[in-house]
């Protein structure tokens, strides 16, 4: 009860200060009418849809669409509150000063500044736009992501080899086939020698992947195979299960969802890749991630394994890499990692900015980080979650390359 008291003041507060926008902007009536009406109506909605969220089914189009319109209505207006906000202080203080200097034939508070509020709603377009964009392209906006790293200690079998790396799939949040079609074909254009998969399938029900099997079954054929490991939406921890067995039945579900696009799921383990009488090891844990599910086991995944062997590990969240990996005495080269998606919003501009919130609760968001000649390369997502859009951190497909230094 508290938490939707305090909703409905922020509510209420935000769209005060959005409608003396309006109201100051357009002075016909019928303007300002339809804008409330519109606002009503939209409150409305999103509070009935979160009324009626059922823990038992979890995300779904519904509640993608529902929280897309959330943001996109709100977080514009929070511009706006800003910015008039901003102009009440000024106007406060100036009505401060006319008291002070005895002006009292005039108003305590001067009249709202009509480009003031123009400026408000021109600022609050920015966001709405973005997400719009987001939320109609962006989320599709698939871009390849070539990178080269260099290790000494690499074969030389393996100079030049070449990793595809996909991630967060997120099935259950796609609405269009052909956009999904085009990702499949980058990806096959890649022609890499090892096809990799760092988790989250699902974003909880094995069901939804079932429409898109055979579209990632187009995934082709590489020549030291195609692995995946799990991420922490395909454990089913984020709904309210019947019972323990269906929780699990649904998780063997999507464990099998792997080998039914041709993908080998690693749990826990580790094979060797061999070329021209050379081996590489790469080892796919479990999920391990900070604040999240923990099943991964690092030590069980490297049996066999020592502190020379080249590694390539496979495991869904970088926060892994950050408290288990970096410096671990088995010396894991190259970690590849997915799960942040760069939580879809931020700013990158190659060589001048790169910043998104996540970065405050990740130290590895998006990219590749070094760390004693030791690497971790986090994909931004191939699928989206929770907000339906993308805006300025794209849907990615990795490609690196591993040279001998």
């Amino acid at each position: 009860m508290i938490r939707w008291i305090l909703f409905f003041v922020f509510v209420a507060l935000i769209e005060i200060y959005a409608f003396q926008t309006v109201k100051t902007v357009f002075r016909v009536r019928w303007v300002q009418y339809a804008y409330i009406a519109i606002s009503l109506f939209i409150l409305l909605y999103i509070v009935y849809q979160f009324t009626q969220f059922d823990r038992s089914i979890g995300q779904n189009k519904t509640t993608l669409f529902t929280l897309g319109l959330l943001l996109i209505t709100y977080l514009p207006k929070m511009v706006i509150t800003v910015v008039m906000f901003g102009e009440d202080v000024v106007r406060v203080i100036d009505g401060l000063m006319k008291e002070f200097l005895g002006n009292s034939n005039e108003s305590f508070l001067p009249e709202r500044r009509k480009f003031v509020s123009q400026l408000a709603l021109g600022l609050a377009a920015v966001p709405f736009l973005s997400l719009l964009y987001g939320m109609t392209k962006g989320k599709y906006n698939f871009k390849v992501i070539k990178q080269t790293i260099l290790f000494p200690d690499l074969p030389e079998a393996f100079d030049g080899m070449t990793i595809t790396q996909i991630s967060d799939i997120h099935s259950g949040s796609f609405d269009n086939p052909e956009e999904i079609e085009h990702a499949i074909d980058l990806i096959n254009q890649q022609n890499s020698d090892l096809i990799l998969f760092t988790g989250d399938i699902v974003n909880t029900h094995a069901t939804e992947m079932h429409p898109w099997i055979d579209t990632f079954k187009r995934i082709k054929s590489a020549p030291m195979g195609k692995y995946s490991v799990l991420g922490n939406h395909d454990y089913g921890e984020y709904v309210t299960w019947p019972s323990q067995a269906d929780k699990q039945k649904n998780f063997e579900d999507i464990k099998d969802l792997h080998r039914q696009i041709g993908f080998n799921l690693m749990l826990n383990e580790n094979v060797k890749l061999e070329k021209d009488g050379q081996q590489i090891t790469l080892i796919g844990v479990e999920n391990w991630g900070e604040g999240f599910k923990q099943a991964g086991d690092l030590g069980k995944a490297a049996i066999g394994t020592s502190a020379k062997d080249f590694k390539i590990l496979m495991s869904h969240d970088p926060s892994h890499w950050e408290y288990e990996v970096k410096d671990s005495p088995n010396h894991y080269q190259l970690t590849l990692s997915g799960h942040t998606h760069g939580l879809q919003f931020g700013v990158e501009i190659p060589g001048v900015i790169k910043w998104s919130p996540v970065q405050y609760r990740y130290k590895q968001w998006a990219g590749l980080y070094e760390n004693l000649g030791r690497y971790v390369y986090v994909n931004r997502g191939f699928g989206f979650h929770a907000y339906p859009g993308r805006v300025g951190i794209w849907p990615e497909i990795t490609v690196l390359e591993l040279k001998k230094a």
